[in-house]
């Protein structure tokens, strides 16, 4: 298989030696698409996303509101549990920093649980998600974000493996302590850094 005029594994050799691809991935060029549940049926004119827990006031907004705010564009490489790489891929969205900015925090504030339709949650420390290119993201390659990879909304943090990018966003809970979400209860890493292999609970680095 040839990708961008060289082979795979010279693609994948380079990419290891530059410290872009994590130990025991393959680069793809596609963006597979990995669920839990059934596709959720998005109305736009109902859709919302809400804010609670350590803030100052419950919030939410909708989807009119939410696209209005400013948007950046970053171009990542994500990384599946499940072994393989996408290098390149481009996002648009809100900078989740941004965002945050917004939501009037309280100091006990140190975790981010995202909540998603189907009922799907997953985990980060907020200083994680602080990180300049983790993005509440709604386009994909310059397109809006299908369906099946999270439209309208899903958060987007390449540092960890993309089941911690939540698809279909409904709600941020900002926490004082630590709740596992739906794959970290079923034995996933609670941290889940591709670099250190953290991919099961048992994965100790």
């Amino acid at each position: 298989m040839r990708l961008f005029g060289k082979n795979r594994r010279e693609i994948e050799r380079e990419s290891r030696q530059a410290g872009r691809l994590p130990p025991g991935q393959s680069i793809t060029r596609k963006l597979p698409v990995m669920s839990f549940g059934p596709l959720p049926s998005i109305d736009l004119s109902t859709w919302d996303l809400c804010v609670f827990g350590e803030v100052a006031e419950s919030r939410c907004w909708n989807w009119e509101e939410f696209s209005a705010l400013p948007t950046v564009s970053v171009t990542v490489d994500i990384h599946c549990v499940t072994h393989w790489s996408r290098l390149d891929s481009q996002w648009e969205g809100v900078r989740f920093r941004d965002f945050v900015a917004l939501c009037d925090l309280k100091p006990s504030a140190q975790y981010v649980i995202a909540h998603c339709d189907g009922g799907y949650t997953t985990n980060l420390p907020l200083e994680v998600m602080l990180a300049d290119e983790v993005l509440l993201a709604y386009r994909y390659e310059g397109a809006p974000l299908p369906a099946e990879h999270g439209a309208p909304l899903r958060t987007l943090v390449p540092s960890r493996y993309f089941w911690k990018s939540a698809k279909h966003l409904r709600k941020l809970e900002f926490s004082e302590v630590d709740r596992p979400g739906f794959w970290e209860q079923g034995g996933y890493h609670n941290e889940g850094d591709p670099f250190k292999e953290q991919r099961f609970r048992r994965d100790r680095f």
